[in-house]
């Protein structure tokens, strides 16, 4: 599976939730929330398509860029990942540790217990 950076997931992110986007779409649309000028989505968008994680279309001038990699797919990986990494995959011992820590709200323990009820 394709490993994905911080930053090539809000590229990847926006893809996902926004359909196809050009370079200049896509500096608007996380200039807000990334500060990032065009050149850095331009290279994060090189690093992506070597991955094979996005790919585009030629319109006119522009590239109209879209993800090639499936958003659940890629949560999942990134979840197990995450889980192997840092709880050695034992998903009991994160829900433990988020509990204990008390971040969990008590609706959020209520819909997991819900979760584990229905499987």
């Amino acid at each position: 599976m394709i490993k994905l950076s911080d930053a090539e997931w809000k590229i990847a992110s926006c893809l996902w939730e926004q359909g196809p986007m050009t370079i200049t779409e896509l500096t608007r649309y996380l200039k807000d929330n990334t500060g990032w000028a065009k050149n850095t989505i331009i290279t994060l968008l090189k690093r992506m398509q070597e991955k094979e994680a996005v790919g585009y279309v030629q319109e006119d001038r522009a590239k109209r860029f879209y993800p090639l990699i499936d958003k659940t797919e890629a949560e999942i990986e990134e979840t197990t990942s995450f889980l192997d990494r840092v709880y050695k995959g034992n998903v009991g011992l994160m829900i433990s540790n988020l509990i204990s820590s008390d971040k969990l709200t008590k609706e959020e323990i209520k819909e997991l217990q819900r979760i584990l009820e229905e499987d």
